[in-house]
């Protein structure tokens, strides 16, 4: 059984919302998943509210071989640079 990280799309027609899935690699795009791991919203404003991914579950699939697509790495790489952005702006405000 290969598992890959893949987008799920959810939403309207015009609405475009994705579900961060671990899905076997021969199920077709309406299939159910394994677990949801985090949700993308391409169309929010700020890129700590596009990208929303559950680190424990990352961690686990991927320690298990599931490979994320070349999308999903890049919201991974996103994701943990909205994270890094986030607290250096907490620490900031912690010296004021």
């Amino acid at each position: 059984m290969a598992v890959v990280l893949r987008l799920q799309r959810i939403g309207k027609r015009v609405q475009p919302h994705y579900r961060i899935v671990a899905i076997e690699k021969t199920s077709g795009p309406r299939a159910q998943p394994l677990e949801v791991i985090g949700h993308y919203n391409p169309k929010a404003e700020k890129d700590k509210e596009k990208v929303i991914i559950n680190a424990e579950k990352l961690e686990y699939w991927q320690k298990n071989g599931a490979k994320p697509s070349e999308t999903v790495a890049s919201l991974i790489v996103r994701a943990n640079k909205a994270a890094a952005r986030a607290e250096q702006s907490e620490k900031q405000e912690e010296k004021k």
